[in-house]
């Protein structure tokens, strides 16, 4: 009889121990499931956000021929000429589609400009100027500040283009003004409004405010898988560049 007793036990306690692990098992899983649910869904917010500051934003990209003084002094030449040119062309244009248009079209004439201040400062660099889709790291602008992302530019390029980059916003048009002061005009910010939602407005805007710690975790969300994007992209182009 105690050893029946025995047995019974057991069984009893084995069927216990059946029973805890399943749960265990389905619990992993769950919380599996839900990491990725969680995950899948911190990715898409990113790549919305970044859509969406990029088919609202035109960003300047200007980039040296080496790092020398000499090469980033003329890199600043080429940014003012190149900049006071396209501020001219594009002074009436009211939306970005024309703004994006006006650039596009005006591209021989921007590399031109150019060519035409490297050549007048004694120096054989070519310019290549174009008109895409560019990565861009995280960049405060005065009180603004965009996130790492991929961002439709105008990419002026001196030589080799192996120096420090310069960037800004052409439109609305950052590049335009002084934020010397560390804030960009209420004008400005009001350009920024009409082009942005009021959650990209709010990511680009209110970084630097402590007490908004959502905004503060959202801004690190893009920012994080965005440049992890574009290192990762940069990664895979060297290793399949060095193979060539």
């Amino acid at each position: 009889m105690i050893k029946f007793f025995n047995l019974t036990s057991g069984k009893r306690n084995s069927a216990a121990s059946n029973r805890v692990r399943r749960v265990v098992r389905i619990f992993a899983v769950i919380l599996t499931v839900a990491c990725l649910f969680g995950f899948f869904a911190i990715v898409a917010y990113s790549e919305d956000m970044n859509e969406g500051l990029s088919n609202n934003l035109i960003r300047l990209h200007v980039i040296a021929n080496s790092d020398s003084p000499e090469d980033q002094e003329l890199k600043r030449e080429v940014r003012d000429a190149v900049l006071a040119y396209v501020h001219d062309e594009v002074r009436n244009a009211q939306t970005l589609d024309q703004t994006r248009e006006i650039i596009k079209e005006k591209i021989p004439e921007i590399t031109e400009v150019a060519q035409n201040v490297i050549y007048s400062r004694g120096y054989g660099y070519s310019a290549r100027t174009m008109f895409g889709e560019y990565p861009f790291p995280t960049k405060l602008y005065g009180d603004i500040t965009l996130p790492a992302g991929n961002y439709q530019a105008l990419k002026v390029v001196i030589g080799n283009g192996d120096g420090a980059n310069w960037w800004c916003v052409l439109f609305p048009p950052l590049c335009f003004v002084d934020v010397t002061h560390g804030t960009v005009p209420d004008s400005v910010k009001d350009n920024l409004k009409e082009v942005l939602t009021d959650e990209e407005y709010k990511i680009v805007t209110s970084l630097d405010d402590d007490s908004d710690i959502p905004v503060r975790i959202k801004f690190k969300i893009v920012e994080i898988f965005q440049d992890s994007k574009i290192k990762l992209a940069g990664a895979i182009e060297k290793l399949f560049g060095s193979g060539s």
